[in-house]
């Protein structure tokens, strides 16, 4: 079994989810999205990125708007829509209930025998 596959397919899971994380909290250009990915060690190609967010606006779940910038072309800044906060929402509810299903299911010290062997 390939470890970095099964890390790698965790990482894609949640990846969505962490992107409207950031985009939720104000407006963001797609480097900056890619530079506090990697701050919290979760890093992205930009590559993967940009799919990802043309999907999303595709689904009406992010719109953007255009910036001049000094130093090169207009940047395009995203933002959630009412239902991209809608589904972000639903995103967040969903993830805590895996992570605290995920918490209880590794914390846990008794194994299977041991608890039907206490309940006889």
């Amino acid at each position: 079994m390939n470890i970095e596959n099964t890390q790698s397919q965790m990482r894609k899971g949640i990846l969505e989810f962490c992107i409207l994380s950031i985009i939720r909290r104000g407006e963001a250009y797609p480097s900056d999205i890619v530079e506090e990915m990697k701050a919290a060690n979760l890093n992205i190609l930009e590559g993967t990125l940009y799919p990802l967010l043309t999907r999303l606006k595709n689904a009406d779940m992010l719109t953007y708007r255009w910036v001049e910038s000094n130093s090169g072309p207009p940047r395009k800044y995203f933002s959630l829509t009412d239902k991209g906060d809608a589904f972000y929402k639903e995103l967040e509810a969903t993830w805590n209930e895996l992570a605290n299903a995920v918490n209880a299911l590794a914390k846990k010290t008794t194994g299977l025998g041991e608890m039907h062997n206490q309940n006889q």
